[in-house]
């Protein structure tokens, strides 16, 4: 047999197995993700499904935890060029520049509110938690409510959850985990993070 044969051959098994696993998927209603590891990249691979879910028209509410101190690249280009999306951030930076659990825990919370309220609102097609596993690991929101929340959301809404850690339950309330992996990073080579690139 020749090698475009063989391909051919390889190439038209693959399609059956694909064709075959499409037809299975047969129920419709919105999914939830969880982007967590300790690699670099979940949160653009969040805003990369805000920027897919806008191409088809969809309303979108993004919610940060840890983050708003700090101007990120994502922050920017919503608030500029997508006044559409419903963006709410908590405000009070990291947690190891703040120092003050019981704050943080107040602004956690007040944060999750805005949250609650996406995850309560068909309206919205997709919903974004950034950070919201280090809410969970921290213990500064409780973790029966925020499942609770997650898996009780409106049928035809999607959401994605990112973070490191977060707990088994979590990952097993989610339909989809991804785990990202550090195999390098440039920052333990002392190369400062980059804009545009690292935020």
């Amino acid at each position: 047999m020749d090698r475009n044969t063989k391909h051919n051959k390889a190439m038209a098994k693959q399609k059956a197995a694909v064709d075959e696993g499409i037809a299975k998927a047969d129920v419709e209603r919105g999914v939830s993700v969880l982007l967590t590891g300790d690699g670099k990249g979940k949160t653009s691979s969040a805003f990369g499904m805000v920027m897919r879910a806008l191409g088809y028209g969809q309303k979108v509410g993004v919610v940060q935890f840890i983050k708003g101190v700090q101007a990120s690249g994502e922050e920017n280009f919503v608030r500029d060029h997508l006044p559409g999306v419903d963006l709410h951030q908590m405000g009070t930076g990291f947690t190891w520049d703040t120092q003050d659990r019981e704050s943080d825990i107040t602004a956690a919370k007040r944060t999750w509110e805005h949250a609650l309220a996406m995850l309560g609102d068909a309206s919205y097609d997709l919903v974004v938690l950034d950070e919201l596993t280090y809410m969970l690991a921290f213990d500064y929101l409780p973790e029966d409510e925020v499942i609770s929340a997650l898996t009780g959301r409106p049928e035809s809404q999607s959401v994605v959850v990112t973070g490191r850690g977060g707990g088994q339950a979590l990952r097993e309330a989610m339909d989809t985990v991804s785990e990202v992996k550090e195999v390098k990073h440039a920052y333990r080579a002392g190369i400062r993070a980059r804009q545009g690139v690292d935020y």
